[in-house]
């Protein structure tokens, strides 16, 4: 038996964030009622990659249900409303204020039905001057600071993966399960936003660092701002380590035991990591004046050996092939429109439990057979 089985979640749902965090839900064993407009999801147009399939709708959305709704005709608000009044938790991430205007704000719905969990989900939340903001990762990176302090000295940049929806879905999620295990005490559902802005502005870290010393750190690439030495050097191959030093202690084994010059440790320059960062360039100078009579694979043994961390920089289809996926078994098939596709088992694994696999929904794939069971006649879901 899954954790959340019993559970059941109806999400107005769209793009990433909500559908991220409703996704663990479901792979926890939560019954997800996907609620989508007859054009479905836009995230499902996003692209054709996976055999027609949007990539990101694939990973977000496989143990879910589909049914389509059009909230605007009364007939459509009154399966809503009869979805609502069965379920345990309601997530929605439409644009500043239309919930409400559908009647469906957290505290006319929690009027309705007091065990009732509200998740709301905005860019911006519900008040301050950029409520009504249009919130996209990009934009949300951008007034949080994150993307002035990634990239290199010469041009900023978004990071690679969506970053400030990924926030907000782990943050919907938690708190999701938090407010499930406080209605285990009381018997009370409650209400609760996440903002984009909120979420990542806690991953960001940096305004203390601000805060306390008067300056932001610089972009450094893929280097540390704050640590050094960590990120990329060259060998003598012509290829990049990554490494990472985090420590004294650390610092003074990677002098002896990997570049083989102790008094490295000392240099006045070197002798603490404030002074490292301080003298960024010199430092590499350094290292790279050794390194430069190795090869990568020289580089990364004699790393491994005297326990410096230290890392490859691999391509999506390296890691997609990573030994590591293949020795733990972390690939699993599910089904689909398109047919059966891979996808990665869930990051917490349960000695003895087999995660859940249930496959991704065609648009309204369910309407038929939630519409039945509201109607006091249950049939299967189409296969």
């Amino acid at each position: 038996m899954l954790p959340l089985e019993g559970v059941t979640v109806v999400s107005l749902e769209q793009a990433v964030a909500a559908p991220f965090a409703t996704r663990q839900l479901a792979d926890l064993g939560a019954r997800v009622i996907k609620v989508e407009r007859p054009t479905g999801d836009f995230a499902r147009g996003y692209d054709t990659s996976v055999k027609g399939l949007s990539s990101h709708f694939v990973w977000l959305n496989r143990n879910k249900e589909s049914i389509v709704l059009d909230l605007k005709a009364e007939a459509d608000r009154e399966v809503m409303d009869k979805l609502l009044d069965r379920a345990d938790v309601f997530v929605q991430n439409l644009a500043p204020g239309a919930a409400a205007r559908l009647g469906l704000g957290a505290a006319e719905l929690r009027e309705k039905n007091q065990r009732l969990i509200v998740c709301d989900l905005s860019g911006y939340g519900s008040s301050g001057p950029y409520r009504d903001k249009k919130a996209y990762d990009l934009l949300i990176q951008c007034e949080t600071g994150l993307v002035s302090i990634t990239g290199t000295p010469d041009e900023p940049a978004k990071t690679g993966i969506s970053t400030a929806d990924i926030a907000g879905g782990m943050y919907a999620y938690t708190g999701i399960l938090t407010a499930l295990y406080e209605r285990e005490r009381t018997g009370q559902g409650t209400a609760f936003e996440v903002s984009l802005f909120d979420a990542l502005g806690e991953w960001m870290g940096f305004p203390y660092y601000y805060s306390y010393s008067g300056a932001a750190p610089a972009r450094a690439g893929a280097r540390h701002a704050a640590i050094a030495p960590y990120g990329p050097f060259a060998a003598g191959d012509g290829g990049k380590v990554f490494l990472g030093v985090q420590n004294e202690r650390e610092w003074v084994k990677f002098c002896e035991q990997v570049l083989e010059q102790p008094e490295l440790a000392g240099d006045p320059r070197f002798d603490a990591n404030p002074k490292r960062v301080a003298n960024i360039v010199e430092l590499g100078v350094a290292i790279e004046a050794v390194f430069a009579s190795m090869s990568s694979a020289e580089i990364e043994q004699r790393l491994e050996r005297v326990g410096i961390a230290n890392a490859r920089m691999r391509t999506v289809a390296e890691f997609a092939d990573h030994p590591q996926l293949e020795a733990r078994d972390r690939w699993r098939e599910v089904d689909s429109p398109a047919g059966p596709l891979r996808t990665l088992l869930p990051p917490v694994t349960v000695p003895g439990r087999e995660p859940r696999m249930d496959p991704i929904p065609e648009v309204g794939e369910h309407t038929r057979a939630i519409l039945a069971e509201l109607d006091g006649h249950p049939e299967p879901p189409r296969d």
